[in-house]
């Protein structure tokens, strides 16, 4: 009775975010209470616990890369970079999507794809309003470009810190086995966007030409404080890279160069407050509780055991079982905690039968899985809710549906891909 009650509830919740018949956070919070109500999970249960509860790392990460990007605003960085961009392209709207979505796959390597879209959503508005272009096209161009390029390296996506951790597997492991097919996956997103987006596509010479007339230089108002501003940065990012190293959670990092940020571009509280996507934080610690009451119920334990029991010894079974059972669950659940919950499950059936994980292929088609299917909906990875919640503050809101029409395909296209790389690779 209390597993039906945790995913009625769950599925009601879903529905009215996919219909947006009410505010994402609302029916979020709705099916919060529902949870609290019939008792499924509690304050120690949501609160507290690492399995169920809400992880404060991913919240706190968003907290602290927020407050850095709102410090960058204030230097003129992201009007200069906007500016740089379209002179590059000459205004021309798919080479402008091409360099964008090229920089945000390549910067998603290096930093998390979350972080990766907090610096570049910014810059993608700007641009596009010199342009007279549509930005949300561009928009979800890039977040699905930031998952594809977060895929292929241990920091670039938060499930693959999880994998990593759980498999002892380390950022050159990830970079040499997912980066080839992701380089791959990723010319053919390129390719597949020159038609998918093709009604954004439409080039205003006049506004090209008056941005050829601008000085992107001009943007910088204060130089030393740029400068203080992108020392904070380069110190984040290499805190990133070397967290495991230090021993430091990429939260903590976060929130220190929130603060160094606050400290080296003063300017009103009130004024970093306002670029903080509160809306967005709020979403997500009400679904980690949704989440976090079916893994207290066992239903989506239950679910990973089944897809263990189907594959009953077989590779080939198992791999692509892994593969496309991850991306079609990635894509409804959030898939950091589908991935908390579905590493041990891949842990054990590796220990249990070594066969079937010849070259760590069960890990690799977990990440590819879980990774390139959270591109499917608005809701399957984290960088698409805060891209999403990002252009609802500034204007331009993307329903669920508008989102998933592009992302669905474009998951489909990647997964796909990795069918014969995978077996190309490791089992043939």
């Amino acid at each position: 009775m209390t597993t039906a009650l945790a995913v009625g509830i769950f599925l009601v919740v879903y529905v009215l975010i996919a219909t947006e018949r009410v505010p994402r956070v609302v029916a979020v919070l709705g099916g919060v209470a529902g949870v609290f109500a019939v008792g499924i999970v509690g304050a120690q249960e949501s609160f507290y616990s690492e399995e169920t509860g809400i992880d404060w790392n991913v919240i706190f990460l968003l907290l602290g890369m927020m407050l850095v990007v709102a410090g960058l605003r204030r230097t003129g960085l992201f009007e200069f970079m906007a500016i740089w961009s379209a002179k590059r392209t000459r205004g021309r709207p798919y080479p402008l999507l091409v360099l964008l979505t090229t920089l945000t796959a390549v910067a998603s390597a290096m930093l998390d794809n979350v972080t990766t879209v907090l610096l570049v959503a910014p810059v993608t508005l700007l641009v596009c309003s010199r342009l007279k272009l549509n930005p949300i096209p561009f928009l979800i161009a890039e977040v699905l470009a930031s998952n594809i390029g977060g895929a292929s390296t241990l920091v670039g996506d938060p499930p693959n810190i999880i994998i990593g951790s759980r498999a002892d597997l380390s950022f050159v492991d990830f970079l040499v086995n997912l980066g080839p097919i992701i380089l791959i996956a990723m010319v053919a997103f390129l390719l597949l966007s020159r038609w998918v987006f093709r009604d954004a596509f439409t080039y205003d010479a006049d506004a090209a030409h008056s941005v050829m007339q601008l000085d992107e230089r001009e943007a910088i108002a204060d130089p030393k404080l740029l400068v203080r501003g992108l020392v904070v940065l380069v110190f984040v990012l290499i805190g990133f890279v070397l967290q495991r190293t230090l021993g430091i959670d990429p939260s903590i990092v976060a929130l220190l160069g929130g603060g160094a940020m606050m400290l080296a571009v003063p300017g009103p509280t009130e004024e970093y407050m306002k670029h903080v996507e509160w809306e967005t934080l709020v979403f997500f610690m009400g679904l980690f509780v949704l989440v976090g009451a079916l893994v207290q119920v066992g239903a989506i334990d239950t679910l990973a055991t089944a897809l263990t029991d189907a594959v009953d010894g077989d590779p080939v079974a198992a791999t692509f079982g892994i593969l496309f059972g991850s991306a079609a669950l990635s894509a409804i659940v959030d898939n950091i905690p589908y991935v908390a919950t579905m590493s041990p499950v891949v842990e054990q059936l590796a220990a249990n039968d070594p066969s079937l994980n010849p070259g760590n292929v069960l890990w690799w088609s977990l990440a590819l899985g879980a990774d390139l299917g959270g591109n499917a909906t608005a809701i399957g990875a984290s960088a698409n809710v805060v891209v999403i919640g990002i252009a609802k503050r500034y204007g331009y809101p993307i329903s669920f549906w508008q989102f998933t029409r592009y992302g669905l395909l474009v998951t489909v296209v990647t997964v796909v891909m990795c069918v014969p790389y995978l077996w190309l690779r490791y089992l043939a």
